[in-house]
């Protein structure tokens, strides 16, 4: 193998690895509040009344602060209305329910953590906006 060979191989791998490191980078999420959130993950397999669809958000270093209701609401509203409305199935079973989780840090669905502030809300779906239904 030539040099020029060889040289064409590495450069292909280190182009591979860096287009994976690329690929693993989580689509930032601009929020109305300021702050910005990335998808942790989605679940539609937990119990629950009928069908949910769970879309689980981390924002790094977020607290809920007193008075701040209005914030975080306008932020999970904005999350169900862009982000998990577009992926929600075109054909098939609908949810019943799509719930809105955003913590400060990523956690195990389920299970407290103490010391992560974690907030979540319930939307129904109606002609693709998302309706809050208040516990």
């Amino acid at each position: 193998m030539g040099r020029a060979a060889a040289l064409t191989g590495v450069w292909l791998f280190c182009g591979t690895v860096g287009a994976s490191e690329q690929a693993a980078l989580p689509e930032l999420l601009p929020l109305p509040s300021g702050g910005v959130a990335h998808l942790h993950e989605t679940l539609s397999d937990r119990p629950g009344p009928g069908l949910i669809y769970r879309f689980r958000f981390v924002q790094d270093g977020f607290e809920v602060t007193e008075g701040g209701f209005d914030a975080v609401m306008s932020d999970l509203q904005y999350l169900c209305d862009s982000y998990a409305v577009p992926r929600l199935p075109s054909v098939g079973p609908q949810p019943d329910q799509v719930v809105i989780s955003l913590a400060g840090a990523e956690t195990v669905f389920g299970e407290p953590t103490p010391g992560v502030a974690q907030v979540f809300e319930a939307f129904r779906v109606e002609n693709g906006v998302c309706i809050w239904e208040e516990f």
